[in-house]
């Protein structure tokens, strides 16, 4: 996971602000907010994570699948296979 240290500040303030979404979520859940309001909060927050998991996998593929070998010594092949398993779980969704 080299790549995602070298951009670890700038993915963790996006879990960082994603937390925060959520935090406003369930107080609003709490405070029986009007059904608009929290929806509108959780898809920001759906837009954040899709934003969150985008950065992931752009990142995965110009490290692992653009630069030759993976850092375990894996072919690029086996990289980009890991990246289609993990992108149908997620469309699965």
């Amino acid at each position: 996971m080299g790549h995602v240290a070298e951009e670890k500040t700038k993915l963790l303030n996006r879990v960082k602000r994603l937390r925060g979404q959520i935090e406003a979520i369930q107080r609003a859940v709490e405070a029986d907010q009007e059904c608009m309001g929290v929806l509108q909060q959780a898809t920001a927050c759906r837009g954040a994570l899709d934003g969150f998991i985008a950065e992931v996998i752009e990142d995965h593929i110009r490290e692992h699948i653009q630069g030759g070998r993976a850092e375990d010594g894996r072919m690029r092949s086996g990289a980009a296979e890991e990246l289609i398993d993990i992108i149908h779980q997620y469309l699965r969704r």
